[in-house]
Protein backbone atom coordinates (compact mmCIF):
# COMPACT_ATOMS: atom_id res chain seq x y z
CA UNK A 1 0.00 0.00 0.00
CA UNK A 2 1.65 3.44 -0.62
CA UNK A 3 2.35 5.95 1.47
CA UNK A 4 -0.08 8.69 1.98
CA UNK A 5 1.24 12.71 2.29
CA UNK A 6 -0.61 15.94 2.98
CA UNK A 7 -0.43 18.78 0.50
CA UNK A 8 2.19 21.02 1.60
CA UNK A 9 4.41 18.76 3.57
CA UNK A 10 7.91 17.92 3.38
CA UNK A 11 9.12 14.98 2.41
CA UNK A 12 12.94 13.65 1.89
CA UNK A 13 14.07 11.63 -0.90
CA UNK A 14 15.20 8.04 -0.18
CA UNK A 15 15.98 6.24 -2.87
CA UNK A 16 15.95 7.15 -6.50
CA UNK A 17 14.22 6.27 -9.46
CA UNK A 18 15.68 5.20 -12.83
CA UNK A 19 14.35 8.11 -13.84
CA UNK A 20 12.68 10.97 -13.03
CA UNK A 21 9.56 12.69 -14.75
CA UNK A 22 8.68 15.87 -14.90
CA UNK A 23 5.78 17.55 -13.70
CA UNK A 24 4.86 19.51 -16.46
CA UNK A 25 1.87 19.16 -18.73
CA UNK A 26 4.10 17.53 -20.99
CA UNK A 27 6.21 15.80 -18.99
CA UNK A 28 9.57 14.43 -19.55
CA UNK A 29 11.85 11.56 -18.73
CA UNK A 30 15.23 12.79 -16.73
CA UNK A 31 17.92 11.59 -15.55
CA UNK A 32 17.92 10.97 -11.89
CA UNK A 33 21.24 13.13 -10.70
CA UNK A 34 18.37 16.10 -11.07
CA UNK A 35 17.73 15.26 -7.37
CA UNK A 36 19.51 13.61 -4.82
CA UNK A 37 19.03 11.35 -1.88
CA UNK A 38 18.57 12.78 1.41
CA UNK A 39 16.89 16.25 -0.66
CA UNK A 40 13.76 18.00 0.98
CA UNK A 41 10.57 18.87 -1.40
CA UNK A 42 7.13 19.91 -0.74
CA UNK A 43 4.40 18.15 -1.80
CA UNK A 44 2.25 19.91 -4.11
CA UNK A 45 -0.69 17.59 -5.35
CA UNK A 46 -1.65 13.74 -6.06
CA UNK A 47 -1.21 12.17 -9.07
CA UNK A 48 -3.14 9.53 -10.73
CA UNK A 49 -1.03 6.05 -10.39
CA UNK A 50 0.46 6.96 -7.39
CA UNK A 51 2.96 9.29 -8.02
CA UNK A 52 2.75 12.91 -5.88
CA UNK A 53 4.05 16.31 -7.58
CA UNK A 54 6.74 17.43 -5.66
CA UNK A 55 9.04 20.73 -6.11
CA UNK A 56 12.93 20.96 -5.64
CA UNK A 57 14.85 23.63 -5.93
CA UNK A 58 15.13 22.40 -9.90
CA UNK A 59 11.86 21.67 -9.74
CA UNK A 60 8.79 19.94 -9.61
CA UNK A 61 8.89 16.17 -10.50
CA UNK A 62 6.08 13.04 -10.18
CA UNK A 63 8.08 10.71 -7.37
CA UNK A 64 6.01 7.58 -6.60
CA UNK A 65 5.73 7.01 -2.77
CA UNK A 66 8.34 4.05 -2.09
CA UNK A 67 11.13 6.93 -3.42
CA UNK A 68 10.36 9.56 -0.53
CA UNK A 69 9.23 9.81 3.40
CA UNK A 70 7.51 12.41 5.79
CA UNK A 71 10.23 14.88 7.11
CA UNK A 72 7.15 16.59 9.42
CA UNK A 73 7.01 16.10 12.67
CA UNK A 74 3.68 15.18 14.23
CA UNK A 75 1.98 17.74 16.24
CA UNK A 76 0.93 17.28 19.64
CA UNK A 77 -2.67 16.88 18.69
CA UNK A 78 -1.42 13.77 16.80
CA UNK A 79 0.37 12.37 19.57
CA UNK A 80 -2.73 11.95 21.43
Amino acid sequence: MSKEFTIGSKVCVVALPAYVKTAEPMPMLRPPNVIHIGEEGIVIDRRPGGYWGIRFARGVFLLDSQYIESTDTPTESHLE
